[in-house]
């Protein structure tokens, strides 16, 4: 027996890594914006478009992942994916220019489908006591390949400005970016040659009528007594789908008045969930924390933090969704989430910029410092305006070569309570909504439509967070800080709302009785 619950344990971990891999494809670049635009020399819209590129490649793929799955598996499907991770390191890190870089970027994307697969094989190769166990490891190696990647960032940028012989011979000091990006090579390439050593998922060989095959797969994680019931259950769940497995067929019923409940909180978790702008602090991290005048250095440093917070409570809201519940879960979490954003705006709100005498003579890294004498003893109420000043007065190429330094002087602002604000924010999404959210979808839709209904509301979900993570530098240059979280803030309370009067509580419910529970009362 133990060796079946290492079997099982091992291939889940294998899979699992995806997550790693994911979390660090999607973190690593929050460490290369500022380097990005100046060696492209962006716009904030041109940065956005780097930064979502995977967001919108993921788009693309979620058309064909099910289809992938169920005509390739969901073995060679990953594998694809793990080959597409590592094409997309290689491209992003050695890109020539901005476009090369940009489809790297959204080729990258294409695998993030990915993690859909990785949740679907280890729900149909784990055993039923351990499931909920093992498919929650995706959500802890995304977190703990986020946490990677901020603190790769941070030691790439620590070896940069140490002036080590070494450091200039690598070009790890004029190339910082491409290292960053670089390291994912490594992880990609592990995944992929690891995917080699998982079997192929027993519900897949059973949908191709390979039933001497999926006994000999599910052998390896099973007792030998169980595995015929197994494999009865599977024929009769694909057998209760009825004839038309067509994803037209299950796209009509994700539609349909049955499901209208159903779809109400789906459609809702998805929008929601991204619209908290988590992706947006996540991936622009050290730009977020240079908002508070706390300088490059010290944003990199503070983006560690977000990795470990991330880690951490990840792992508290997993081993509390099946005590606390689903609904009080989401509801509270959501609510925690408004606070922290609301904590947020205050402390950018209340701020202000102004330049003295002594910091344009500090300023020695900008040419002709002088000429920001004009802005000495007034004091701007907004970011926002504080950046046009400076536009106004350097000229709008040395106003962005230098905003950073300039913000961290002219600050007068409270950083120890947006810093509260931004950590409590990453504790309350990462223990409650981020992952509650899959455990949701994988109770809430039929065995009939689950199939084509969670890539649907993936989908709805990756093209929200493509928003977000496309626009945020243009919010923060056209709206500020303040505003920009007051949009998230604002977004979060609809949610809340409609989620409060849909949601039911599904724990410890079959998925007859989830059914129950959210169909429509009958006048």
């Amino acid at each position: 027996m133990p060796s079946l619950k290492k079997n099982a344990f091992t291939y889940a971990t294998i899979v699992a890594m995806g997550g790693f891999v994911f979390g660090i494809d999607a973190a690593l670049i929050s460490g290369t914006t500022n380097y990005l635009t100046e060696e492209f020399t962006l716009n904030e819209l041109q940065l956005g478009v780097a930064v979502g590129a995977p967001a919108w490649g993921v788009l693309l793929a979620l058309v064909f992942v099910g289809y992938a799955v169920n005509r390739i598996g969901r073995k060679r499907a990953l594998q694809i994916s793990a080959a597409v991770y590592l094409i997309s390191a290689l491209g992003s890190a050695f890109a020539p220019n901005y476009w090369t870089f940009v489809s790297a970027r959204f080729l990258g994307g294409l695998a993030f489908s990915s993690i859909s697969m990785a949740s679907m094989y280890i729900g149909e190769i784990a055993p039923p006591k351990w499931r909920g166990k093992l498919v929650s490891m995706i959500q802890i190696n995304i977190v703990v390949g986020l946490s990677a990647a901020y603190f790769i960032n941070y030691v790439i940028q620590n070896w940069a400005n140490s002036g080590a012989e070494w450091v200039g011979a690598l070009g790890i000091d004029t190339n910082t970016w491409r290292w960053m990006l670089g390291s994912e090579i490594i992880f990609a390439l592990l995944w992929f040659i690891l995917l080699f050593t998982i079997p192929r998922s027993p519900v897949w060989l059973v949908l191709k009528g390979k039933i001497e095959d999926a006994k000999n797969t599910l052998l390896k994680v099973i007792p030998e007594n169980e595995v015929n019931s197994q494999i009865v259950e599977m024929q009769e769940s694909l057998k209760a789908q009825g004839s038309d497995h067509s994803d037209w067929a299950q796209l009509k019923e994700v539609f349909g008045r049955p499901m209208r409940i159903t779809f109400i909180i789906a459609m809702t978790l998805a929008i929601a969930q991204q619209s908290t702008g988590i992706n947006a602090i996540l991936f622009y991290a050290p730009t977020v924390f240079e908002q508070l005048g706390i300088g490059t250095d010290a944003a990199f440093a503070q983006s560690v933090w977000i990795g470990l917070i991330s880690v951490v409570f990840t792992i508290l809201g997993l081993m509390a969704v099946d005590k606390i519940g689903r609904r009080p879960m989401i509801l509270g979490g959501m609510l925690w989430i408004i606070i922290s954003l609301a904590i947020c705006f205050y402390g950018f709100k209340s701020a202000d910029y102004s330049i003295s005498k002594e910091h344009v003579t500090e300023l020695t890294e900008i040419q002709n410092s002088e000429r920001l004498n004009i802005l000495v003893g007034k004091s701007y109420e907004s970011d926002i305006d504080f950046k046009n000043a400076l536009i106004e007065t350097l000229g709008e190429k040395d106003a962005k070569a230098h905003s950073s330094i300039l913000i961290q002087k002219a600050a007068n602002i409270d950083g120890i309570l947006i810093l509260i604000g931004i950590l409590s924010f990453i504790a309350a999404f990462q223990s409650t909504i981020g992952p509650v959210m899959w455990v949701l979808f994988s109770e809430i839709f039929p065995i009939s439509n689950r199939g084509m209904a969670i890539p649907f509301f993936v989908f709805i979900t990756s093209i929200t967070s493509s928003f977000v993570q496309t626009f945020f530098p243009w919010q923060l240059e056209n709206l500020g800080i303040s505003s920009t979280l007051l949009f998230y803030t604002s977004t979060v309370a609809i949610g809340l709302v409609i989620l409060f009067i849909y949601l039911k509580e599904t724990k410890n419910m079959t998925i007859e009785e989830v059914q129950l529970a959210l169909a429509p009362k009958k006048k």
